[in-house]
């Protein structure tokens, strides 16, 4: 068990510290610019969001952006509320994007990248998905456009890279959907090398939401009336994490692995020492370093023998999500975590048209 001590004045901070000492790159998950400003404090390099955080984002700051809403919806007379909310989406990121800038040069691109999400209601379209990563990646030199991990999205993936876009894989759970996005991502940097295009950086992540796979296998032990130790599913996304880290590693994919969805401190501690990305949201960061959790080299470290062996015996789904060969592309759809997230990520796009709609339009 980790001991908790309190930080006091002089203390090397624990994100400070992984950030000097490994090859471990912190990224901000929110592009919340005071946030995302206080990370780059800690030694963040990068930045993630999606329609969830991009929407806690814009309420944060209603005082900002609710004139611009308005002023947007002036100038574009015919524009729809979900296209204003996307206006800001960008604006929001764009200006994200400008504090990343010193070290998306310091390290020749490979980080100080700031992540747009493609419009989830297109994820049934790969060529929709492809025009608007496209579109994104235009909106400043340092994005990486996310797109999901579906049947439909692989296709996208490839096609995106192949076009010169730096990819962020998202809607992202299992070790299967994180090296069928990686095996993408190399069909269409070959493609471009092929073709004779340019080669460069392009810093592209393969996230694997390792909270959010812990969030479905605790909603489907309870579901199916599995009784384990609750601290084993603790375990299962840190499990999928190191393992999908490990394969990337013995392939030499040029992708790195992206740790995002925190649902505890070991999906950033048990992953220091790997060439691979962390993103806690901005209040775990600051827990990890008020906690002074060690920054220490774990990320060859496997997990305990016994909860791997009670989650692959007892729990179906670990199973899946856990090996390589666990779910094919056509099952990533109707994944459970995959479900769930998409159906979160479009009630915020709902919800943006919603805030869009009360300021053109205010309740009477």
């Amino acid at each position: 068990m980790t001991t908790i001590t309190p930080v006091t004045s002089g203390d090397v901070l624990p994100l400070r510290q992984a950030a000097d000492r490994f090859p471990t790159a912190l990224w901000n998950d929110s592009a919340d610019l005071d946030e995302l400003a206080r990370s780059i404090e800690f030694g963040a390099v990068g930045a993630t969001c999606n329609p969830v955080i991009a929407l806690a984002a814009i309420n944060a700051h209603l005082d900002v952006w609710a004139p611009r809403i308005a002023q947007l919806a002036a100038e574009n007379p015919a524009a729809s509320e979900s296209e204003i909310g996307w206006r800001v989406v960008e604006e929001l990121s764009i200006e994200a994007a400008r504090l990343l800038e010193p070290a998306f040069r310091a390290s020749g691109g490979r980080d100080g990248r700031l992540s747009v999400q493609t419009d989830p209601r297109l994820h049934r379209d790969a060529d929709a998905l492809v025009a608007q990563a496209v579109r994104f990646s235009g909106l400043a030199e340092n994005i990486i456009v996310k797109i999901p991990a579906t049947s439909v999205g692989l296709r996208a993936i490839e096609e995106a890279t192949y076009r010169g876009v730096s990819v962020n894989v998202t809607v992202s759970f299992t070790v299967a959907q994180a090296v069928a996005a990686a095996a993408a991502i190399e069909r269409g940097l070959d493609r471009r090398a092929a073709d004779g295009l340019p080669e460069r950086e392009f810093g592209s992540v393969v996230t694997l939401m390792g909270g959010r796979l812990d969030d479905w296998l605790k909603a489907y032990v309870q579901k199916n009336r599995i009784l384990v130790d609750p601290g084993v599913l603790e375990w299962a996304g840190v499990a999928a994490l190191k393992r999908a880290h490990r394969v990337f590693a013995e392939r030499g994919y040029r992708s790195r692995v992206l740790s995002a969805a925190f649902r505890n401190h070991f999906q950033w501690s048990e992953l220091q020492g790997g060439d691979l990305v962390v993103s806690p949201p901005f209040d775990w960061q600051l827990r990890i370093n008020e906690n002074s959790i060690p920054a220490e080299d774990r990320i060859d470290v496997p997990v305990d023998e016994d909860i791997l062996d009670t989650l692959q015996a007892r729990v179906p789904e670990f199973r899946r999500a856990y090996e390589v060969d666990g779910l094919a592309p056509e099952e990533f759809d109707t994944f459970g975590a995959t479900v769930r997230t998409l159906r979160q990520f479009l009630e915020a796009d709902e919800q943006l048209d919603r805030i869009v709609r009360d300021i053109l339009l205010p309740p009477v």
